[in-house]
């Protein structure tokens, strides 16, 4: 159980499925939590799971022990100034596409009010999550700052393992996880969409060909992580001599599906630094 008081700044999607990975696994109590975003769409959402609102992010930061910034990377100098002051006795947790520790620690250096000692070094923690960690099948990746202390990597490798797969990586490979973990589901989604449109053209029914689709995408990826065989292995058992699917494999293959998911990835990487640059 974690005992320390959380916030997060921004009430999203993936803040949404970061807390609903949190509360189903009882690492953490509602009344914990804290959480700020300028509207109240969100707000029923945590209200209905016990979990205080607010508008100021202020109140937020003042509170709580682990600030997560779960904003959009163009509002993060606007969120910044509204702590007014920016503590540096906090964790800050970022799952901000694109924006470095290095960064981060910037912008927070700028608001900060030094003392005449001097300003602690910052505890930053850069993760990227994804949003199946929802429903306990999270995929998930952080890197560690200078300042950031063995206790801090502890509690952020407990509070994502509670949704699923956590590892600790160096930064440089945060963004093309990102571009894989991150963006990946929305990937798969697109597959079972297409499987399933292929399915109904071939005249079964909607709601069957999308079970059928999303279920056939979950065993395979359970096959691969239960019998530590290469991806091209399990395929190439699958693929009969001069059988169906293989047949269709070549038809994937005409239609440069592997290329596609290849060039998807390294574009998502890309923009994931172009996120950071401006």
């Amino acid at each position: 159980m974690i005992e320390c008081k959380i916030g997060f700044i921004g009430a999203g999607n993936m803040t949404k499925a970061i807390v609903s990975g949190m509360l189903d696994s009882g690492i953490v109590k509602p009344n914990s939590i804290i959480v700020s975003a300028p509207s109240k769409t969100n707000f029923p959402f945590w209200q209905e799971k016990g979990i205080a609102t607010t508008h100021s992010n202020a109140e937020v930061v003042n509170k709580c022990d682990v600030i997560m910034l779960g904003i959009k990377p163009q509002y993060l100098d606007e969120a910044i100034k509204s702590f007014d002051p920016v503590p540096n006795n906090k964790l800050y947790i970022s799952i901000l596409v694109g924006i470095t520790i290095e960064t981060l620690n910037d912008k927070l250096r700028t608001q900060f009010r030094f003392t005449e000692a001097g300003p602690e070094p910052w505890r930053i923690v850069r993760v990227i999550p994804n949003t199946p960690i929802m429903v306990g099948a999270g995929a998930t990746a952080y890197a560690v700052s200078e300042g950031a202390r063995a206790e801090d990597s502890e509690l952020v490798k407990t509070i994502f393992s509670a949704g699923g797969l956590c590892e600790i990586v160096p930064e440089r490979l945060l963004n093309p996880v990102g571009a894989l973990a991150g963006s990946g589901p929305a990937y798969v989604y697109l597959m079972i969409e297409a499987l399933s449109d292929g399915a109904v053209k071939m005249g079964v029914p909607r709601a069957l060909a999308t079970q059928l689709a999303s279920q056939t995408l979950l065993g395979a990826a359970k096959m691969v992580q239960m019998t530590g065989k290469h991806p091209g292995q399990l395929k190439d058992e699958v693929c009969s001599p001069g059988g169906t699917t293989i047949t269709g494999i070549h038809v994937l293959e005409r239609s440069g599906v592997r290329a596609a998911l290849i060039g998807a990835v390294e574009a998502a990487t890309n923009r994931s630094f172009e996120l950071g640059n401006k």
